[in-house]
């Protein structure tokens, strides 16, 4: 019979501590329910005090958040008190009072029996004339961010059963204070990138992995001359903007994702407008099968660089003009002199061999400056179908007087369905030209030039083949700079702008140039062009 009593009276008491689990389970549950429903800080302070009074039953409370970069501790919310400490917050140092205690201890903080006797940080908290307190860290993302407070005006009023609830009342509350000010700086942020976004001159829209528009700022709307409300969550591809930029935007978000891009763009009221496309990546924990998150296009109206560049390359050309007049005369001068004096004095021929050479230099000089001036600047360059093939013959065709001077070998490598590209036939036949004769120049007597040209991708490809002495590993880097010349070179007529201008001819026309050489093994020259059909 007794053992029945003793095992009755252990089942209530059991029975008693899961039923005061359960509410203490209730109460927290009651608390994250409430401060979960908003993610505005303020609002989340004071739904998550009046809360936690309901559930501990005490008659005021306070929450406040650690400055960790001023060291202080801030009230932010207060609830029952007879005087406001908010406004402006009470702040106490980190070191100081009860919540330095709390700090230091990183556990509760209890006084049940208040008298008015201790000594506070702030002393006017004595005129709220509590008698019981209980101080609670808050953690998130494994540290303290600020301190949950109870207060009562009697004495002992907190037990272990409210300091145990506390305890696991304050973490809820502060992973979601954490929450809310994650977002309010997220918030903050983004109303700070969207003030630089639509203060900057350029134009910027940002699109989403499947290419729909999801921001545009002011300047790409008046760019565009565009509405920001007709484009946002509409697809690129179906966007009113000018088809000639909208065709390059889709061609540089289609191919060669990993990359950024930049694309110049002529439009039919010569306005000339700059694209930068470039891709952005953010980890995703859900969708791991995504190329890219999403693009950002940035757009600059070069218009009145176009016009200054047109008003520059019109001033060198007329400048070059004047310059080749008197050049012109000189070189006459110099050709009757020659004539004259050649059966006087070898000395005689001597000298006026050097000053034929050196003016000579001198207008190729000028010549390759102006040609550098005008493909840089865009002007001048008119684009039609351009058989590469029939081109490259012809080129052969002109140089091979000088080939069999040198008793060099010209071959071509061109396939019967090589493509037809949009291109400049001046500047792209220059650019071959310059390619081959520097071949010429540097090729040994009995060597051989190949000049081939083929598809890769929405590129077309040509490139001129020597197997002479080869280019120093060091120079290739420098090689299509402006008056670059390779050492060991200075012997060979050149004004050391020929690469440069076959590598401005490449970009003019959405390409580029490349070198491949070994000391003693020959080189091979590339240029890239952007082929028809491509925007």
């Amino acid at each position: 019979m007794q053992d029945i009593e003793s095992l009755l009276y252990q089942n209530r008491l059991l029975t008693e501590e899961v039923k005061r689990r359960i509410d203490q389970l209730a109460a927290i549950n009651t608390v994250a329910t409430s401060v979960s429903q908003s993610l505005d800080l303020n609002r989340t302070l004071k739904t998550a005090l009046q809360a936690v009074l309901n559930v501990v039953g005490a008659d005021a409370g306070g929450i406040s958040l650690i400055d960790y970069e001023a060291q202080e501790v801030v009230l932010r919310a207060q609830h029952g008190w007879e005087h406001d400490f908010t406004n402006p917050p009470m702040r106490v140092a980190v070191s100081s009072g009860m919540s330095g205690r709390v700090i230091a201890s990183d556990n509760v903080v209890l006084d049940n029996n208040l008298d008015g006797s201790e000594e506070l940080a702030v002393p006017r908290f004595h005129d709220e004339h509590f008698r019981a307190i209980a101080m609670a860290p808050m953690h998130a993302r494994g540290k303290i961010i600020g301190i949950l407070s109870i207060m009562s005006k009697k004495t002992e009023a907190f037990d272990d059963e409210i300091i145990t609830v506390l305890k696991a009342i304050a973490d809820t509350v502060g992973v979601a204070l954490d929450n809310a000010r994650l977002y309010e700086n997220s918030v903050e942020h983004e109303q700070r990138l969207d003030a630089i976004l639509q203060s900057t001159a350029d134009g910027i829209i940002a699109t989403d992995h499947n290419g729909r528009i999801h921001l545009i700022n002011h300047a790409a709307e008046s760019m565009f001359d565009v509405s920001a409300r007709k484009l946002i969550g509409m697809p690129l591809r179906e966007s009113p903007i000018h088809p000639r930029v909208r065709d390059s935007l889709l061609f540089a978000l289609s191919s060669d994702k990993g990359s950024s891009k930049a694309i110049k763009v002529s439009l039919d009221n010569d306005q000339v407008v700059a694209l930068s496309v470039s891709p952005v990546y953010v980890e995703s924990q859900v969708d791991h099968g995504k190329q890219t998150d999403g693009w950002v296009i940035v757009t600059q109206d070069l218009t009145y660089m176009r016009e200054e560049e047109m008003a520059r390359t019109e001033f060198i050309r007329a400048a070059a003009h004047d310059m080749r007049n008197p050049l012109g005369v000189t070189i006459s001068s110099l050709n009757m002199l020659r004539d004259i004096v050649k059966d006087v004095a070898d000395p005689a021929n001597e000298v006026v061999g050097l000053a034929l050479n050196g003016v000579n230099r001198l207008q190729d000089l000028i010549n390759d400056v102006l040609n550098l001036e005008q493909i840089e600047s865009g002007y001048d360059v008119n684009l039609s179908e351009v058989d590469i093939k029939d081109m490259i013959r012809e080129i052969g065709a002109e140089v091979r007087p000088l080939l069999q001077e040198r008793s060099l070998t010209f071959t071509t490598e061109l396939p019967d369905d090589l493509p037809i590209p949009q291109v400049d036939r001046k500047w792209v036949r220059r650019a071959i030209v310059n390619y081959v004769d520097n071949a010429i120049k540097y090729t040994q007597s009995g060597g051989t030039i190949t000049v081939r040209a083929f598809p890769n991708d929405m590129l077309l490809h040509i490139e001129v083949v020597d197997n002479g002495p080869g280019i120093p590993k060091e120079a290739q880097s420098r090689l299509f700079e402006r008056f670059y010349r390779v050492t060991g070179s200075e012997k060979i007529r050149g004004t050391g702008l020929g690469l440069a201008i076959v590598k401005s001819v490449a970009e003019a026309h959405g390409g580029g140039v490349y070198v491949r050489s070994q000391k003693g093994k020959g080189s091979t020259f590339g240029i890239t062009l952007l082929m028809a059909g491509a925007p």
